[in-house]
């Protein structure tokens, strides 16, 4: 996969909706999903959800590709995400910095 696409942009491919999207190095992960209306939600987390703060929780994304071209896990992510793989993330606290595959809901 290349890193960057052809307009100048960074690539996010959505794995289980077999979408993708082009956005600017450095975009916010679940703003750019969210725009894009890819849904990161499970049914809980649409009710619960903290509106991108780090504090829920609940829009944890895996990266199937790509991991490093994101942003390092913040201290929130650790704390949220311990007992998780390492390829999970929060994806209100993910820079995107290259292109990446996200599998949404995992």
């Amino acid at each position: 996969m290349a890193s960057k696409a052809e307009s100048g942009g960074t690539n996010i491919k959505f794995i289980k909706e077999d979408r993708e999207i082009i956005v600017a190095d450095g975009a916010n992960l679940r703003a750019k999903a969210l725009e894009a209306g890819i849904d990161i939600y499970t049914l809980k987390g649409k009710l619960m959800n903290c509106n991108g703060y780090g504090q829920c929780g609940t829009c944890i994304v895996e990266i199937v590709e790509g991991m490093d071209s994101l942003s390092p896990r913040t201290k929130v992510e650790e704390r949220k995400l311990r007992r998780k793989p390492d390829t999970y993330r929060l994806a209100c606290q993910t820079l995107v910095h290259g292109s990446v595959c996200v599998k949404t809901k995992p």
